[in-house]
């Protein structure tokens, strides 16, 4: 086959490329908005970019000619300005849904003996299996850690326990649908 002037050539090309854009036109103008939208956040964010750039470089240039002062306001406090002492490895400050991991150990008032008539009572009348796990010491995950090797009376007797000292919300909760589910079986 012969080969058609140059002219001719690019003429067709252009005619099928014509044809062929024209088949995707209904596809294209449906994307033709989202196009342009990310075209507009990407500029948007570009310029976000730099605009925050020289501002640093404007902190930076302020700060070599006028120097921060070291000073604090003074209703500003921070944790390292607390004077308190501060928890000591294992102690919680918080107890409720954060009682994860918690001592267990009982609040005491100024003369060392628990803080109310329900722990007198309850510390005299220890189960066995308080004493044998330490339970006291126990963190909520330690005690999860230990429940599938306790049967039902002995998580009841936790759960009396519990109820009698403590009452702490996550430890019932957990002895009590642990309960639940070994007399189910």
């Amino acid at each position: 086959m012969a080969t058609a002037p140059y002219g001719v050539r690019l003429l067709v090309g252009v005619t099928v490329t014509a044809v062929e854009e024209t088949r995707k036109l209904p596809q294209t103008i449906l994307m033709y908005p989202m196009t342009v939208a990310s075209q507009v956040a990407s500029i948007v964010i570009h310029l976000q970019q730099n605009l925050a750039d020289l501002v640093n470089r404007g902190d930076e240039t302020l700060e070599t000619l006028f120097p921060p002062k070291d000073e604090q306001a003074e209703w500003a406090t921070f944790d390292e300005d607390d004077d308190s002492e501060p928890a000591s490895e294992g102690e919680r400050r918080t107890e409720g849904r954060f009682a994860l991991y918690s001592t267990g150990e009982p609040e005491t008032t100024d003369a060392g003996a628990p803080s109310s008539p329900k722990r007198a009572s309850a510390a005299t009348d220890t189960p066995e299996i308080v004493t044998e796990l330490d339970y006291e010491s126990l963190t909520l995950a330690q005690l999860r850690a230990r429940l599938p090797s306790l049967s039902v009376d002995d998580l009841e007797a936790l759960l009396a326990y519990e109820g009698a000292t403590r009452s702490r919300a996550p430890f019932q909760t957990l002895l009590a649908n642990r309960i639940t589910r070994a007399t189910a079986k």
